[in-house]
């Protein structure tokens, strides 16, 4: 082991790092060609694309009558969709590539979700994602530079809270940018901005004050080291054209995916927000309590509870509110729309909901079993204070 310094080690390294490596910038990379380009480029006519067309529509026996539908269908302008990351878990990525089509919500003609693959593929061009694009660095960059100059606007997707520049700005760096420098200039063209999950939506977790703080009223920024706070509020923050932003919150921890697919098609087909509530929130998904349309419910109402997991009312599926069912003050389709492919519930696994859907939820006040206000999951509502 040599005496060198790490200082000395560190210069060492980054000076035979710059002889082999120059700094490549968006600048020095030619355009990227699109299909048409290559086709063009590559002496394909008009004509010798539409004899593919015929090809392709008898090979799928669809009627020849049909075929300038498969020529627009292949030439279509798509919605433009950029998705960003910040602190988050890809928890909500997740559960929208797991979409299914789905008949229970009027989105369109068809009046139906549709599945990942034909959402991509047929109604928006996922233009910038991290994790499911097949470019990487430097081309993925160029990838959303392009997408984000577009004048005509685009749909911004955004999932996870954000750190404060100044109180928690070493916790988010990207391509040397922070999370709210590349927050404010992917929504500067922007035509919507949604946000995916509690996290975007509120907050969440990286917002979480915690019980030892929830007394303090000045610690309004939680005990969290980056300050996170919500999309919404960063561009109200901005100010200017970005307070004025639509933007429409997908909460949950992750939401249903049906209900981010649900979501992105209204809009597409649309071009404007869904009914929104006082938390911005669309009321085709959010309007209900989980409790309104949970099966358990009559059991609320005749006052027949669970008291531990392992109890005769826990067999009998019983009512968990006394569980810490947060169902009667949470707004969400878990209910109707269900999970996992209209599966199921947390309810029906025998678990109560915990409130991912509702801000701030994981600091929410309520009754513990002592009959003392605390902050927990485990700690019930005031039975007297719910609605039959």
């Amino acid at each position: 082991m040599s005496n060198v310094s790490k200082k000395e080690l560190r210069t060492s390294i980054a000076s035979r790092l710059s002889q082999h490596m120059e700094v490549e910038t968006l600048d020095e990379w030619p355009p990227i060609e699109t299909l048409g380009d290559r086709l063009a480029n590559s002496g394909v006519s008009r004509r010798s694309f539409m004899k593919y067309c015929i090809g392709l529509s008898a090979m799928m026996a669809i009627p020849i009558s049909l075929m300038p539908k498969l020529v627009e269908a292949a030439l279509a302008k798509k919605t433009s969709v950029v998705y960003l990351s910040f602190q988050e878990c890809t928890g909500c990525l997740e559960s929208l590539v797991n979409v299914f089509p789905n008949t229970r919500y009027n989105l369109s003609a068809t009046n139906s979700t549709d599945s990942i693959a034909n959402i991509i593929l047929s109604a928006l061009s996922l233009d910038y994602q991290e994790t499911l694009m097949v470019p990487s660095g430097i081309q993925a960059e160029i990838s959303k530079a392009a997408a984000i100059a577009n004048p005509e606007g685009y749909i911004l997707v955004v999932d996870g809270s954000l750190p404060d520049d100044k109180k928690g700005a070493g916790y988010f760096i990207q391509h040397g940018m922070t999370g709210l420098d590349l927050l404010k200039e992917a929504a500067t063209n922007a035509a919507a901005i949604v946000s995916v999950g509690s996290c975007a939506s509120f907050g969440g977790l990286p917002a979480a004050k915690g019980p030892a703080n929830l007394i303090n009223p000045t610690n309004a920024r939680g005990v969290s080291p980056t300050g996170a706070t919500s999309i919404k509020a960063a561009l109200d923050g901005f100010g200017g054209i970005y307070k004025t932003k639509p933007v429409i919150n997908v909460s949950g921890c992750p939401p249903i995916a049906e209900v981010i697919a649900g979501t992105l098609v209204y809009w597409i087909l649309n071009k404007k927000a869904p009914e929104l509530d006082s938390n911005l929130r669309p009321k085709m998904f959010y309007g209900e309590t989980v409790h309104e349309e949970c099966y358990r419910k009559e059991f609320f109402e005749e006052g027949l509870f669970v008291k531990s997991f392992d109890d005769a009312g826990a067999r009998a599926g019983h009512c968990l509110l006394m569980m810490g069912c947060k169902g009667p003050t949470t707004h969400n389709a878990c209910t109707t729309l269900k999970w996992n492919q209209g599966t199921g519930h947390p309810m029906e696994a025998g678990h109560g909901c915990l409130g991912c859907a509702e801000p701030d939820f994981w600091d929410k006040k309520s009754i513990n079993a002592q009959g003392q206000q605390g902050v927990g999951f485990y700690n019930h509502l005031d039975p007297a204070t719910i609605d039959d």
